[in-house]
């Protein structure tokens, strides 16, 4: 019984320590938020706070693979109006020294994309060097 009770003591201990939020981690969150909250109301200036200049995004669309400049594609696409009708949601985060990765969820109404960034720290500010997503039907 004691072996147990210690067992699933460390099991929690050790998932609280793996969702511990750094200041780093807090950093990290903070770029990607730029991002989602520039997205949602439709604000490049603030959206373009979380990318590196030479940012990429990768994706497959229906002509197949494409390799873009993200701030490029999004000064095209980005059209000041009324909020986006959607859901944003960090799903996590994991940093290790100077870069970080981030998986977020940006919800609509009948589809949703799951974002997968890459980011480093560059001259002390994280930024977005790399967007993949993927376009799922809900």
């Amino acid at each position: 019984m004691k072996k147990t009770i210690f067992t699933v003591l460390l099991f929690i201990l050790g998932t609280i320590a793996t969702y511990a939020q750094t200041p780093e981690h807090d950093q990290v969150k903070a770029t990607v938020s730029y991002y989602l909250e520039g997205g949602t109301n439709n604000d490049f200036e603030t959206l373009k706070k979380a990318f590196h200049k030479d940012a990429t995004m990768k994706f497959i669309s229906n002509a197949g693979y494409k390799e873009v400049n993200a701030l490029e594609f999004f000064k095209k696409a980005i059209k000041p109006g009324p909020k986006q009708n959607r859901k944003t949601k960090v799903v996590s985060i994991d940093v290790e020294g100077t870069s970080a990765q981030a998986k977020l969820r940006i919800d609509y109404d009948t589809f949703a994309f799951i974002d997968f960034m890459n980011l480093l720290k560059i001259d002390g500010e994280w930024k977005i060097v790399n967007k993949i997503f993927y376009r799922s039907k809900k």
